[in-house]
């Protein structure tokens, strides 16, 4: 049987050519693509370079904001730590502040058993005298502990009336003290760590009649 193909290579085809090789017409050639390239990445540059200064200034502002931010941050946990601190060391100083006002009682108390006895005289008796010995004794010794302690007597007598340390009980004429002027206390004003805990009980004076 006889074939019309012809299987001998085309006589005209460049020698190591294919027949069959793809047609290449329109495809860039390297030197073309890398002219392309740089083209690209010349007007890329040139692009940045445009957009630098405001992508600068950008940055810089977001750094600042940051910055500020965490400037307050610090600033408001500075604030905390010192707050919290004091609270601490007032509720370790104050904690025994109910206590405090209920044993200063005791020491009033015993400033009224004091006089509450005669008035001593060279003659007296015995028993009173040693009496209002140990009960000195056992005042001065109970005031040294509570000052150890940081509650102190502020005595108010003969001082200006003030209502955040006085608390009134009665207003009396007197030609000897001023008007407003503290002319007698019933106990003196109670201090824990500087803080009232309780205060003086006065009469204060309304002046002349």
């Amino acid at each position: 049987m006889t074939h019309d193909t012809d299987p001998t290579p085309n006589a005209d085809a460049p020698y190591g050519a294919s027949a069959h090789q793809p047609h290449t017409e329109g495809t860039q050639s390297p030197h073309d693509a890398a002219a392309t390239e740089a083209e690209a990445t010349a007007q890329g540059a040139a692009e940045t370079g445009a957009e630098t200064p405001d992508r600068i200034a950008e940055l810089e502002a977001e750094v600042a904001a940051m910055r500020e931010k965490w400037v307050r941050a610090e600033a408001e946990m500075q604030n905390l730590r010192t707050r919290t601190k004091r609270e601490i060391e007032d509720a370790r100083q104050y904690a025994t502040q109910k206590f405090a006002r209920d044993v200063v009682e005791a020491a009033e108390n015993l400033k009224r058993a004091l006089a509450s006895l005669p008035a001593p005289t060279e003659d007296e008796d015995g028993i009173i005298k040693s009496m209002r010995e140990g009960i000195e004794s056992t005042e001065r010794s109970f005031i040294g502990i509570l000052e150890r302690n940081g509650i102190v007597a502020v005595d108010a007598q003969g001082k200006p009336f003030d209502a955040n340390q006085h608390q009134a009980m009665a207003e009396q004429h007197s030609d000897e003290h001023p008007a407003g002027t503290v002319m007698q206390a019933w106990t003196p004003a109670w201090t824990l760590h500087g803080r009232l805990l309780k205060p003086a009980m006065v009469v204060v004076s309304k002046g002349q009649a």
